[in-house]
């Protein structure tokens, strides 16, 4: 399980902190176990906006994490301290979503809690403090994360302890881990008010990296090999410093847009319309919905078809097509599905992904596609940019690239096999 000692001393100091020392003077030996809890970040390698619409994508679980750990209290209630983010308090019968939390961490803790009831789980008062070596606002999926990991400290945490002994790290089967993401993806709707698909949830979950098919319920997750230093090809996220997160409306209006066109053919999703009959009626769709719908949907098409290439390419091993492949998802993603800039200003001063993506273009000179790929990262709008370089010039890159923006934007990647994992310990 990865767990690293510091980040484990960490926690341990502010659970005692925080809640007092309990687990080692109460007689409730539930009260003595801990449970240790991490889930993974996660980056997008094809497929953007194409899975809440039963699309395809790859992804791929990182390095970077999210971390808790917990133990039961005995009493009625969940208390959280999430380390940077503040504390949060719930009773075990208070799991109705609330409309002030939408947006924040609290949301995902209640609805998570929730999910785990209505799943058959039975509740039990704990206490858990966590930490996160995510970026937040870069379209990582630090939020998606923390779903994940709530929901493997859940069960954990709230299944009987005679069952499981501790110091064991509990192993989950690739359906309950499935179970726990799509739960994820439903409380990131509901609770959190962010009409997101369950890629995210399920890259975290699963870890490695996976090509995902969401024509079918529950969505198909093939484990695939992606080794771009094999390659000689380093990864790379280019921060834009515009956060995501403040353009939820904007990200909002992309499945919606997507979804008003599936309506227009009888379907729920685009991938219930089906392509022939999408551009069989596509001058309908502009006519009643509007360019930018018609576009959105277009994109849609396109782009899970080429993810589909891009699972291919991998497995052939032509990486280099692949390459071509992530140019072109980002040249569609800006002109077609439009989720590059944002636009909540309605003057285009600001528009930092699309900068980078140019100096992107500039520093790995155009259509040479050998020397590396770029494209927008995750929902848009800010975020990061995903960058692909050859790993000789790596450090070249990433130095060239800070020294234009004027801070330190870039972030090494590091692709982790190891999704959600819990462990119980005896303190």
């Amino acid at each position: 399980m990865r767990f690293p000692a510091s980040t484990e001393s960490h926690l341990l100091g502010l659970l005692d902190e925080r809640f007092g020392a309990i687990g080692r003077s109460r007689s409730d030996n539930a009260a003595k176990t801990l449970v240790c809890a991490s889930a993974p970040g996660r980056i997008e390698l094809a497929g953007n906006h194409t899975d809440h619409q039963g699309g395809k994508t790859i992804a791929a679980a990182i390095e970077h994490r999210a971390y808790a750990i917990a133990r039961a209290n005995g009493t009625g209630s969940i208390r959280v301290f999430m380390d940077g983010f503040g504390s949060f308090c719930m009773g075990l019968d208070d799991l109705e979503a609330k409309a002030g939390e939408l947006g924040t961490p609290a949301s995902l803790i209640r609805g998570m809690v929730a999910a785990y009831s209505r799943a058959g789980g039975t509740l039990r008062g704990f206490d858990a403090v966590s930490c996160s070596d995510i970026p937040v606002g870069r379209g990582l999926s630090s939020s998606a994360a923390f779903e994940v990991l709530m929901g493997v400290l859940l069960r954990a945490l709230c299944t009987r302890h005679d069952e499981t002994p501790a110091r064991c790290e509990m192993i989950f089967s690739r359906q309950e881990l499935t179970a726990i993401a799509l739960e994820g993806a439903q409380v990131e709707q509901a609770y959190f008010g962010k009409p997101s698909g369950s890629q995210d949830q399920l890259a975290c979950a699963h870890g490695g990296v996976a090509a995902m098919d969401f024509s079918s319920d529950p969505p198909r997750i093939s484990p695939i090999a992606f080794d771009a230093e094999s390659f000689g090809y380093a990864l790379c996220l280019i921060d834009s410093r515009c956060d995501h997160s403040a353009h939820t409306d904007e990200y909002a209006a992309v499945p919606a847009d997507m979804q008003a066109v599936a309506r227009l053919f009888d379907g729920i999703t685009l991938h219930d319309v089906g392509e022939r009959a999408f551009f069989d009626g596509f001058a309908t769709a502009r006519e009643r919905l509007g360019d930018r719908a018609a576009l959105r949907a277009l994109h849609y098409f396109e782009e899970t078809k080429r993810a589909g290439m891009q699972q291919e390419a991998l497995r052939s091993g032509d990486f280099t097509r692949f390459l071509s492949l992530v140019r072109e998802s980002g040249a569609s993603s800006a002109q077609f599905l439009q989720n590059v800039s944002a636009r909540s200003d309605r003057t285009g001063k600001s528009q930092p992904a699309m900068v980078v993506l140019a100096l992107c273009a500039h520093l790995l000179d155009g259509a040479r596609t050998s020397r590396g790929a770029y494209r927008i990262h995750g929902g848009g709008f800010g975020g990061s940019v995903l960058s692909i370089v050859e790993a000789k010039e790596a450090d070249r890159f990433m130095k060239a690239m800070d020294a234009l923006l004027g801070y330190r934007a870039c972030i090494p990647v590091a692709i982790s096999p190891e999704g959600a994992s819990v462990k119980r310990v005896d303190r």
